[in-house]
């Protein structure tokens, strides 16, 4: 595990205790009842907009994944036009491969360019570096033999993906996975953007839609009767 600094929002890997950890907890349980009745193994993460917390999302629900269970988990970086996965993860040396580069050359494998994060069953596949167009990366075959070899090394994959709307980089990837799953910034996100980045989703695809920075208070009317399962309370506006 890299020894700079994670992320405070990855709540799942810095504050398992919080109520904002418990909320993909929550999530995980649904992707395992899914991932036994309809082998949904391999899921994007995606979002309308840029800003809406979908990679914090997919970072939180991989660590939730592998927390305390025998599941390995793959998180793999998908947005190459603004990969932000290692770098909230604090994973350095911006050279090494990552998943363009497992695209470009079939000489690489993915366990050359998966990267631990221990003590967990979590693995993360950076970016890597593009060479050229962005669609022409994720329109390879080679993309299908990746996830292909990863679902039989791995129990689930996450991929952040692009926001839907900006860049069409998701829809290309859609194709090649079970699911996906769609952050909105609760009480942000216009309902006709959402619509409309739904439009470019297979909707026998679409898993669900996460709430992100839902700053409600804590339980609402129940907070006396469930605060102090929670001492640890920070992460509350990164709910999912």
């Amino acid at each position: 595990m890299s020894k700079h600094r994670i992320d405070k929002h990855l709540v799942s890997l810095t504050s398992p205790g919080s109520f904002a950890a418990e909320q993909y907890q929550g999530l995980r349980l649904t992707l395992e009842r899914l991932r036994r009745a309809h082998s949904a193994q391999v899921i994007a993460v995606t979002s309308p907009g840029a800003g809406e917390g979908k990679t914090l999302t997919a970072i939180n629900l991989a660590a939730a994944l592998a927390r305390g269970s025998d599941a390995r988990v793959l998180l793999v970086d998908a947005d190459l036009r603004r990969p932000a996965v290692a770098r909230q993860l604090g994973i350095v040396d911006a050279d090494a491969p990552g998943l363009a580069d497992l695209i470009a050359r079939p000489d690489l494998a993915i366990g050359q360019v998966a990267h631990t994060i221990e003590p967990f069953n979590l693995s993360v596949i950076r970016a890597g570096s593009v060479k050229t167009s962005v669609h022409h990366v994720l329109r390879s075959p080679r993309l299908d033999e990746i996830l292909k070899d990863a679902r039989a090394r791995f129990d689930f994959i996450v991929v952040d993906t692009p926001p839907l709307l900006p860049v069409f980089d998701s829809a290309l990837v859609s194709r090649t996975v079970d699911g996906v799953l769609v952050v909105i910034a609760a009480n942000q996100t216009p309902r006709k953007l959402l619509g409309e980045a739904l439009n470019l989703l297979d909707a026998s695809k679409v898993l669900g839609i996460v709430f992100n920075r839902d700053a409600r208070p804590l339980f609402g009317y129940y907070d006396s009767y469930y605060r102090e399962y929670f001492p640890d309370t920070s992460g509350l506006a990164s709910r999912a």
